[in-house]
This record gives C-alpha cells, sequence and structure tokens, in this order.
C-alpha cells in the first residue's frame, strides 16, 4: 500500500502526469460546491488535493466529510496548476494532486489549538500535548535542524580523526558542581549509581586508553533550579584530544561550529574569534560570558571617586568597594521614567541604588548626582569615558562582585531597550585565563572554578604548594569558554595529566586521600599508567539551537522538555511509584 509513497513537499512541476501515493494529516479542507480541496501535509510539507464530483461525487462526498488532522492514504495524478489558482506562497504551490481513491487511516479529535496556528499558544498546553505541537510548521523546521546540526557535528569531527564512544549512564556518584541524580540499585541494596553530569572522568580515561580523539553527543544530568537556558537534561557535544594545546582545542572546535552555523542557518561565520581573558571580560562586561554585540562597555572611576566629597562614592571605596559606570548616547530615548525604572531594577542584583548624570553638548554635567561631582572629577570623567556626544552615564558602587553583576545585567538591560542590539549578529568570543580556583570566606577553602582537574598554567604549578587565599586569582588555569551573543555555549580546559600535580590540587581543595581514592580511584589509577598530555571540550547543544534560531527558550529546541518545574507535562513525570517497587528497592518516602 505505501510502497510507492512520494512526500507531499518534494512533488514539482517535474512530476505533472505522473501517477502518486501520498499519505499524511489533513491540513485544511474547503468546499466550493461539487469540488473539494484537502492541503495534505507531512514533514516535508503540503500539498494541494482535488476531489471533483463531476469525476467521482462518491470519492467527493468521502473527501468532503474529512477533518483536520485525519490521517489518511491518496492516490491520484500531478497536474499543473492553473495561472489563476498558483499559490506562490507554497512549495509545491505551482501543481496540485487529483485523487483517485481514498482512504481514511484514521481520525483525530479536535485539536486543543490549531496546528497551522502563527498565534502564540500557552506553553503548558504545548508541552502537555506535544505530540500535536511537535507537527507544527515552526517545530518541524526547529527538529529538523537540530537533527542536521547533530549530522554536521559528527561528519565534521570523524573527517578530523575522532572516535564516537559512548560512556556510561550509570556510574558513581562524583558531585561536579550541581545535585546528582540518584539511581537506587536492586541488587545492590542501599547504594546508587548517579546519571553523569558530564563524561569528564571516562573520557579522561579513554585519553589513557590511547583513543587520541574522542566525541560523544551525550545526554548529561544536573538536579540544579531551572531557567530558559538550563534543563535536568540537555545534551553537550563532548569531545577530547591527546597532546594539545589550547590553541588546537579552540582551533577544532572554531572549525565544528563554522560548519554547524552553516548547516543549520545557511551563514558563513568568521573561523577564528576574538579572545579576552577572564579578567578583562569582569573589567570591561562585569561577567564571563559577555554580549559583545554592543558596546556599552564599563569603566572604573574608584581612583577619580576616592577622595570625592560625595561620601556615597568615597565612602563605599574606603570601605573596600569600587566604583564603575557606562555611557549611552543621549538621543532623548532615555525618559525620566526609565531612569527611575532603572534605579528600582537593580535592586534584585543587590545594588542600593543606580546613581547618573547627563554629559550635555555644551560640555556640561547636569541631573542626577552632578551637583556633587567636583570639577576635577568632571574632567577625570569625560577623559575616562572620552565623551564627545550628548550621554548619560550610570554607575554602580558597592563590592567589587556587586557592581559587575548589577552593571553586567544594566548594560544588557539599556541596550535591549534602546534596541542597540542586532538580532542578527553571531558575535562568538573565546574567554581565556579562568583562575584555577576562588576561595570561600565562609567556609574558609578553596573552590575549583571548573572541575578539580583542570589544569594552572605551566609555569604557575608551584603556587599550588603554598597558595594563599589572598593569591587565589593569580592562580590561571588552561581553561576556555567559547560564547555566543552573552551566553556560554561551551567549556573545556587542558586537563591534570600528572598524577602528583592531581593530588597537589585536591590537597588545595581539602580532598583528602582516602576521598579522593573513593571517588575518583578509577581515573588516578589511570593517571598513574602513562597519560597523555590531554584537554577538551563540551559544547551546549541545545543552548546552540536556542541562539541559532532566535528562540527564547531551550524547550523550544527541545523535542520533550521539562518544565521550570523539572515536570514532563506530557508524560506525567516525575510520579509515584507502587510500595512494591519501594520495597524491591529497599527504600521507604519519609514525609517531611
Amino acid at each position: 500500500m505505501f510502497k510507492n509513497r512520494k512526500y507531499c513537499g518534494e512533488l514539482s512541476i517535474d512530476n505533472q502526469g505522473e501517477d502518486v501515493v501520498l499519505s499524511g494529516w489533513v491540513d485544511t479542507r474547503r468546499d466550493l460546491g461539487g469540488i473539494v480541496f484537502i492541503e495534505l501535509r507531512d514533514i516535508t510539507g503540503k500539498i494541494q488535493l482535488v476531489f471533483d464530483s463531476s469525476d467521482n461525487s462518491e470519492l467527493t462526498s468521502q473527501a468532503d466529510k474529512l477533518r483536520n488532522e485525519n490521517v489518511i492514504y491518496v492516490h491520484g495524478k500531478v497536474r499543473k496548476r492553473s495561472n489563476e489558482t498558483i499559490n506562490e506562497n507554497m512549495e509545491t504551490g505551482y501543481i496540485e494532486v487529483v485523487g483517485d481513491s481514498l482512504k481514511v487511516l484514521n481520525n483525530s479529535k479536535v485539536p486543543p489549538f490549531a496546528i497551522d496556528t502563527r498565534d502564540n499558544i500557552n506553553e503548558e498546553i504545548r508541552l502537555k500535548y506535544r505530540f500535536l505541537d511537535l507537527r507544527r510548521e515552526e517545530m518541524q523546521d526547529t527538529i529538523i535542524k537540530r537533527h542536521k546540526l547533530m549530522q554536521a557535528t559528527r561528519n565534521y569531527l570523524t573527517n578530523s580523526r575522532f572516535f564516537e564512544i559512548e560512556t556510561p549512564m550509570l556510574n558513581k556518584s562524583t558531585p561536579e558542581g550541581a545535585r546528582d541524580f540518584l539511581v537506587p540499585s536492586r541488587m545492590n541494596k542501599g547504594e546508587f549509581y548517579a546519571l553523569p553530569q558530564s563524561p569528564q572522568l571516562f573520557k579522561q580515561i579513554l585519553m589513557v586508553s590511547g583513543y587520541d580523539r574522542y566525541f560523544q553527543i551525550v545526554k548529561c544530568f544536573r538536579d540544579e533550579d531551572l531557567r530558559n537556558d538550563r534543563q535536568p537534561e540537555f545534551t553537550q557535544i563532548d569531545m577530547e584530544m591527546s597532546f594539545v594545546d589550547e590553541d588546537m582545542v579552540m582551533e577544532v572546535t572554531e572549525g565544528l561550529l563554522k560548519n554547524v552555523v552553516k548547516e543549520v542557518s545557511g551563514r558563513d561565520i568568521e573561523s577564528s574569534y576574538k579572545r579576552i581573558t577572564y579578567a578583562e571580560a569582569m573589567d570591561k562586561y562585569g561577567c564571563d560570558a559577555p554580549d559583545t554585540r554592543f558596546d556599552l562597555e564599563l569603566v572604573e572611576c574608584s581612583e577619580i571617586f576616592k577622595d570625592s566629597e560625595f561620601k556615597v562614592f568615597s565612602g563605599a571605596i574606603k570601605n573596600g568597594g569600587i566604583v564603575k559606570g557606562f555611557s549611552v548616547e543621549d538621543d532623548g530615548k532615555i525618559s525620566r521614567k526609565m531612569i527611575d525604572d532603572y534605579t528600582s531594577h537593580v535592586k534584585i542584583y543587590g545594588a542600593k541604588g543606580f546613581p547618573m548624570f547627563k554629559y550635555t553638548a555644551d560640555g556640561n554635567l547636569e541631573g542626577g548626582i552632578s551637583k556633587f561631582i567636583s570639577d576635577d572629577e568632571k574632567t577625570a570623567v569625560i577623559k575616562a569615558f572620552d565623551l564627545k556626544k550628548p550621554a548619560v552615564l550610570f554607575f554602580s558602587v558597592d563590592k567589587k562582585k556587586i557592581v559587575n553583576h548589577t552593571l553586567a545585567n544594566m548594560r544588557i538591560k539599556v541596550a535591549r531597550d534602546l534596541n542597540l542590539i542586532d538580532a542578527n549578529k553571531l558575535n562568538f568570543l573565546w574567554v581565556t585565563d579562568f583562575p584555577l580556583l576562588d576561595y570561600d570566606e565562609d567556609l574558609k577553602r578553596f573552590n575549583a572554578i571548573h572541575h578539580p582537574f583542570t589544569a594552572p598554567k605551566e609555569n604557575l604549578v608551584g603556587m599550588l604548594d603554598d597558595l594563599k587565599p589572598e593569591d587565589a586569582e593569580k592562580l590561571i588555569s588552561q581553561a576556555y569558554d567559547v560564547v555566543l551573543n552573552g551566553t556560554e555555549i561551551g567549556g573545556g580546559s587542558i586537563r591534570i595529566s600528572d598524577p602528583e600535580v592531581q593530588t597537589k590540587m585536591f590537597n588545595l581543595l581539602g580532598i583528602s586521600e582516602e576521598e579522593a581514592e573513593m571517588k575518583f580511584s578509577f581515573l588516578l589509577d589511570a593517571l598513574k599508567f602513562g597519560a597523555p598530555p590531554h584537554g577538551g571540550l563540551a559544547l551546549g547543544l541545545d543552548r546552540i539551537m536556542m541562539l541559532l534560531l532566535n528562540k527564547n527558550s531551550i524547550r523550544d529546541v527541545i523535542p520533550f522538555p521539562k518544565t521550570q518545574k523539572g515536570q514532563c507535562l506530557l508524560s506525567k513525570a516525575p510520579s509515584e511509584v507502587s510500595i512494591d517497587q519501594l520495597e524491591e528497592l529497599s527504600l521507604k518516602v519519609v514525609e517531611r
């Protein structure tokens, strides 16, 4: 019956006169008095079917009873449409199929939303009826492009001598920053597997095993609070290479992304990206994943205001704080109301206010805190911000962390409000030279910024022997992130391959020999048997898709996503399980 089936969207004027078999879903039906038109839809597109009562009244009557989303089988002949009926908005708009037989394979209930709608649909409804949502043209285009991205990845990396190797889904719990998803073992009572947050340990072991270029398109799991670019299960393109340095990893990654972008969006991008250090990113943008599609770079003004009569600034500086700000051209778009709203908005970032003043065309300062600024300070500010045109200057004053967090977010908000961001731009960027560790003043301990297997710069390995808390930022790692339009889409590092250096790292992190043996014994053992220098990177496939397709959430590029509460509205997961199942696993649910 379906042996010679054709796809709707693949028919063209070249098929004129051919007998064809089609099957799919009824998209629309029109009855023009004795002639019934059906738009048939499948994964490739739509085509118009025609049933004429003057040729076959019984068949036309059958076609007239069809309803949207019925699944049908049709046999007919392809013919060219008359000039006045050509539909240039359809790929197949120059032809139609005159049906000579029709079979309803399955009927459909009335859908909760129209499959061909262009209107916004409530997301909960979309996720509950995901099987219908995935029929929509927009979603099918997205999922097909996701497939193409994965195929482009496999082709590029295979041609670059990589091996695709699977790693276990069930392993021991080795927390890497987020909570593990735990899986109880029935055969080993009281013991648990953990779903992988990443294949980190296994891919390093593969390097020790001699598979010098590994990749995997892999599911990873993190039990953490969710947001628009985060899911409890996500897909990453995981890579690891032996006998490489940072430049070589970046070169492979740039080549892969060039291919991926071309496949998904049809666009050509540069094959090498700008690089900035972590310190420069924090200084100029207040964050380690800056959006560089617009200006509004940050300028530190602590030196200018350290002795100011304006005590809000000078007092904060004396107490270890900083003053930083950015300027935006004043073309009359920034209203008094916007400024008042910004002053309230910054409180969500921990800031107490958002001081501002204007630089006017005649070179004066006015409004806001301008009356508290001395002439010398005014001259220094004009020079620091290189002011030549009228501008509005916004400042933040507090501890460095709060100031950077506030300004990093506010420069984006102001840019969006003023339409300064070109949505068509794809600004890729490398951020390098991250600190290896930071120091938690409350817990009095060092923490790994990436993970405990990240290598320090070779010339700084000696600092591992006696690192002081105040010197933590000076211990630079061989870590790097790739950023697209202000979103981190991937990160990696050169790994520690020397067992002695790894032991020193664990000591700094307060991981005892017993704890290290319990959590990482299989990797530590492997490193003692001739480990090559190695490094790698993982790219967030979902985030890349979201950004390339200009979506607001990764839920729009994942076939079956979870809500922000971690629920699947389609399958109703997570759910309770029976007492028998719990008893098999020696578990008991305790209400708290």
